[in-house]
């Protein structure tokens, strides 16, 4: 939560990926908030490329726990972590992030995690407001991990 070289591996390697995939296109960058290392790296290469590149962080509403995604207190923040390099946070319920898990891998052939699963609900909402938006999100955990939860029964 502390390692610089969490950010550091994203914002050389993932950030450019996104950019050199999407052709520069991209609009908004969508990632669970974790550890944090995704979105602070991500967001700090895709802002040097753009700055009206939109930065969004998923996080579990008050009443839901999702493995891997945190709502965190103030006072726990990773020290990795600038709010200022998120633009917008949206939270999601633990049921909207394993029905869009089961989504994925039925419709998809996707079989990822519950913060996956989070993180591509947030996207599909945003993706869903203007069909001009070239809208990327992470996959950044595995399904099989989840089995023994009953999320894909």
């Amino acid at each position: 939560f502390s390692n610089l070289d969490n950010p550091g591996a994203h914002y050389k390697t993932t950030g450019p990926e996104i950019w050199r995939q999407t052709g520069g296109a991209i609009t908004h960058f969508v990632s669970a908030m974790g550890t944090t290392g995704t979105i602070m790296g991500v967001s700090r290469y895709l802002k040097e490329k753009n700055p009206a590149i939109r930065i969004v962080g998923v996080q579990p509403d008050p009443d839901s726990s999702i493995p891997g995604i945190r709502r965190w207190p103030q006072a726990y923040l990773p020290e990795i972590f600038d709010a200022s390099r998120v633009d917008q946070t949206i939270e999601v319920s633990q049921r909207e992030a394993e029905e869009t898990s089961r989504r994925l891998a039925r419709e998809e052939g996707i079989f990822c995690g519950i913060s996956s699963g989070g993180a591509a609900h947030a996207a599909l909402a945003i993706a869903r407001e203007s069909p001009d938006r070239c809208v990327v999100s992470i996959v950044c955990d595995r399904g099989d991990r989840y089995l023994s939860t009953g999320s894909f029964d």
